[in-house]
C-alpha cells in the first residue's frame, strides 16, 4: 500500500510580474501575425508566412498559459497536479502564476466548477443529522450533532480519501454511535457515571476525540463538537416521559412531607413552650393528623367550626 502523499506548499511567481511578461508576449504575436500577413500579401514568400505561423503558435501557446494566473484569497488553497502526480499546494493569499500545465484538484467541488477547485482552510460547520441510535441501556434515541471542522493537509484531504467532505460526514455517523452506545440517555439513580443528558461537556470531549482519531487520516482537525439534538424516540417517549413524572412528583412528596413534619414539631413545641394548651398524646395525634392533611394536601383545606368539645 503507499504511502499518504505529505503536503508541499509551494510558492508561484508573482502575477503581476507574469502579467506584464504576458502582455508583451501578447503584442509580439499580434504583431507578428500582422507582419506576416502584410508582408505575404501579394506574394507568397515564405519568411513572410513563417512569421505569419510563429505568430499564431504563439498565441496558441499564449492562450493554454492563462491557465498558470491563480487568484487566492485568504484561507483558501489550490492542490496541483503535473500529469497526475502531485506538484504542490499554494497556499498564500494573492495573485500568482504557476506551471500552466498544472491542473487543480479538489474531489469534492462538482465536475466542471473551475472557481470551486480551491479548497477552503476555512473553519466548517457540518450540522449532522438527526439519527436514531440505541444508548448503553438499549433504549431508543435520536441525536443530532454539529461539527465544527476545518482542512489542515490539503495533499492528505485530496489525495487520501475519495472526498473529504462525504468522508467527515460518514464519520461523524460512525462516531455518534460509537458514544452514543457507551452512556445512558439519563444519569442512573446512583448519579455516579456520565449520561448524554447531563453530561454534554464530557461527552462533547469525547466525541471530537473519537472523530478526530477517525478524520486525521484526510488531514482533516475538528475544533468542536457538541450534541445539538437529543431525545428519546417517539415510540418510548411518552412512557419515559411519565417515568420522569413519576419520579419528580415523588422527589416534590417527600420534599413537602419532610416539611410538614417539621412544621407540626415546631407548632407542638411552641405551643408548650408558651404554655398555651397541655395536650395529651390522643389530642396530639389528632392534631398531627389535622396538620399533616392540611399541609400535604393537594386542595385547600375547608375548616370546620366546632363549637362544643371535642370528645
Amino acid at each position: 500500500m503507499k504511502e499518504n502523499v505529505n503536503e508541499k506548499v509551494i510558492r508561484g511567481t508573482k502575477g503581476g510580474i507574469a502579467l506584464a511578461i504576458y502582455i508583451v508576449l501578447v503584442l509580439a504575436a499580434i504583431a507578428l501575425v500582422i507582419a506576416g500577413i502584410a508582408l505575404s500579401s501579394g506574394y507568397d514568400t515564405p519568411p513572410a508566412m513563417a512569421l505569419a505561423i510563429v505568430g499564431f503558435i504563439m498565441i496558441v501557446l499564449l492562450i493554454i498559459g492563462l491557465n498558470g494566473f491563480k487568484v487566492l484569497a485568504p484561507n483558501e488553497a489550490i492542490v496541483l497536479t503535473f500529469f497526475g502526480k502531485y506538484y504542490g499546494t499554494l497556499k498564500d493569499d494573492g495573485f500568482y502564476y504557476v506551471n500552466p500545465l498544472c491542473s487543480a484538484v479538489n474531489p469534492a467541488a462538482s465536475f466542471g466548477a473551475l472557481g470551486r477547485r480551491k479548497i477552503s482552510l476555512k473553519a466548517m460547520t457540518l450540522n449532522n443529522e438527526k439519527q436514531k441510535v440505541n444508548d448503553e441501556e438499549g433504549n431508543p434515541i435520536e441525536i443530532g450533532v454539529v461539527v465544527i471542522w476545518r482542512v489542515v493537509d490539503t495533499a492528505k484531504a485530496v489525495f487520501a480519501v475519495e472526498n473529504y467532505s462525504s468522508y467527515i460526514a460518514t464519520q461523524t455517523d460512525s462516531a455518534i454511535r460509537q458514544v452514543a452506545r457507551q452512556y445512558p440517555y439519563d444519569v442512573s439513580d446512583n448519579g455516579d457515571e456520565k449520561s448524554l443528558r447531563g453530561s454534554s461537556q464530557e461527552i462533547a470531549n469525547i466525541l471530537k476525540a473519537e472523530l478526530q482519531e477517525r478524520v486525521d487520516m484526510a488531514g482533516l482537525e475538528i475544533l468542536e463538537a457538541r450534541i445539538s439534538n437529543l431525545a428519546y424516540a417517539p415510540e418510548i417517549a411518552a412512557a419515559m416521559l411519565q417515568r420522569q413524572q413519576a419520579a419528580a412528583i415523588i422527589a416534590a412528596r417527600q420534599k413537602i412531607v419532610d416539611g410538614a413534619v417539621s412544621m407540626v414539631d415546631m407548632a407542638l413545641k411552641k405551643l408548650a413552650d408558651n404554655n398555651v394548651c397541655e395536650l395529651d398524646d390522643e389530642r396530639k395525634a389528632a392534631m398531627v393528623s389535622n396538620l399533616l392533611v392540611v399541609l400535604c394536601g393537594n386542595k385547600d383545606a375547608q375548616p370546620i367550626v366546632n363549637s362544643g368539645s371535642i370528645y
